[in-house]
């Protein structure tokens, strides 16, 4: 079951990594960092359970990742969504 836990890990980070080399939209370029970031906490899981027991260092990093990689993807929107509104053109008029 590690194993399969392995491979979709590494299919998401590759996934995501394709998506953000190949589309240079900043929306879609958040969304395959973010693709990134769930595989490479799928992997660490996975990893915890190597053995019999778990590792409770490696789920404990998993969260605080995932706690920052929702800060860190908020910050980002709310930097692109302002970039947008500084670059939008006026409507109307002369």
């Amino acid at each position: 079951m590690t194993l399969f836990y392995l491979c979709i890990g590494g299919g998401l980070f590759v996934l995501g990594l394709h998506s953000l080399l190949l589309r240079p939209h900043w929306l879609r370029a958040i969304m395959a960092i973010n693709i990134m970031g769930s595989g490479v906490f799928m992997v660490m899981v996975a990893l915890a359970r190597r053995g019999d027991t778990t590792d409770p260092v490696l789920h404990a990093l998993v969260v605080t990742g995932l706690v920052i990689a929702v800060s860190a993807t908020a910050f980002a929107l709310r930097l692109a969504s302002g970039l947008l509104e500084r670059t939008k053109k006026p409507e109307g008029g002369a």
